[in-house]
């Protein structure tokens, strides 16, 4: 039973790259982004657990997809893998997001990142672009205020003369709050 539903799946997955592979084909022009759970993997690296004998035959149609549409399958960073077993030992890398060439030139630095899993046997995967990204800036300055004559001191001597206590987050944070405050009563 088990064997038969290999072969389907299989089956399955050919005719589901052909009709890719056929849409890829009829608007090549066009700047691709392939995604989702492909359920199979690229080589006996992107698989893990008590069965690992993985065959090539397993993973050369799909290496064939992706080599035949000139799909770039860039590097996942973040873990890994993508699909964990509930028993802990085995794991995948199914899920995946294929650029073509088109895509890639538009967007140059595109990375995939496997986000945490939490309750699911799937992590998350997001495809951005690899950026210097500090998260939310803490405060907005714009270059002109420092033509304002006294500025600079006015910023060393509110930054000294603010007294927080608390681990460095806070600290900073409520700096910053108390430093906002300041600047909007000086004109």
């Amino acid at each position: 039973m088990a064997i038969c539903d290999v072969q389907l799946a299989r089956r399955g997955n050919l005719v589901l790259w052909d009709a890719v592979s056929n849409l890829l084909l009829l608007h090549g022009d066009v700047a691709w982004c392939v995604l989702g759970d492909f359920n199979v993997v690229r080589s006996s690296e992107e698989r893990r657990g008590r069965f690992e004998n993985t065959f090539y035959v397993d993973y050369a149609p799909f290496n064939q997809f992706i080599d035949g549409n000139f799909l770039i399958d860039s590097p996942l960073c973040g873990h890994n893998f993508t699909w964990y077993r509930g028993d802990g030992v085995s794991m995948s890398r199914l899920d995946r997001f294929l650029l073509s060439e088109s895509w890639t030139t538009l967007f140059p630095n595109c990375i995939q990142v496997a986000l945490p899993r939490g309750l699911l046997d799937h992590c998350p995967i997001l495809l951005t672009i690899n950026e210097e990204n500090w998260g939310p800036k803490p405060l907005r300055m714009l270059k002109c205020w420092t033509d304002i004559p006294g500025y600079g001191d006015f910023v060393k001597e509110s930054c000294q003369s603010f007294h927080v206590q608390g681990w460095s987050g806070f600290i900073l944070k409520e700096k910053l709050k108390k430093f906002k405050e300041s600047l909007r009563s000086y004109t």
